[in-house]
């Protein structure tokens, strides 16, 4: 079975690449600059799931037929900050800033925050599209605390700027084969696996 991934961040693509070959589904991935690049979508709703949903929708109208899609979509949530930048998290310092563009202004908002305030949360949301018209959203969450500056080269995002609960290291300085077992996009990934079990699709 194909499946193709609504992304253009060749990061996450990268990282979907690795749990998919971990969990042995049988699903051929690709990524969607093999259908000439992730379709422009305005992400204007407000939450991770219709978010996922646009998108999802958007790479489906141009996905070979009897495939799958799956989409993806994801950010940092600050105590600090009431839960942002949440749906914003890639557009926080601007619609084209960088990551480390994206990680100086987190960093600058922040500056104040005393460290009972610096708890935040990493949040996934998946959404899988069917070629029968199989429709499953999926949730993970990754606990953990911002850091006043940033720690390691690994990862992408916000990620050299987050220790998650249980660590003493960012996911950063995280190797990604440690990030994979214990990120909010790992977790969701685990219940999209136990769905297809359970669902009678077998591995």
């Amino acid at each position: 079975m194909d499946l193709y991934l609504a992304t253009g961040n060749a990061h996450k693509a990268e990282e979907f690449g690795r749990m998919f070959a971990k969990a042995g589904l049988p699903f051929r991935v690709h990524s969607a600059a093999e259908l000439g690049g992730m379709p422009y979508v305005e992400e204007i709703t407000g939450t991770f799931t219709g978010n996922c949903r646009l998108k999802a929708e958007a790479l489906r109208r141009i996905a070979p037929a009897k495939s799958w899609v799956l989409a993806d979509d994801s950010g940092l949530c600050c105590d600090a900050l009431q839960g942002g930048p949440g749906v914003d998290s890639a557009v926080y310092a601007g619609s084209k800033a960088t990551d480390a563009e994206n990680r100086a202004k987190l960093l600058l908002t922040m500056k104040k925050a005393p460290p009972h305030k610096r708890g935040a949360r990493f949040e996934c949301h998946l959404l899988v599209l069917g070629p029968n018209m199989e429709e499953q959203k999926f949730v993970g969450q990754c606990w953990g605390r911002i850091l006043e500056a940033e720690v390691g080269g690994e990862g992408f995002g916000y990620d050299s700027l987050f220790v998650p609960s249980g660590f003493d290291k960012t996911f950063g300085e995280l190797q990604p084969q440690t990030k994979d077992k214990h990120s909010h996009r790992a977790k969701a990934f685990a219940l999209m696996v136990e769905w297809f079990k359970q669902s009678g699709y077998r591995f």
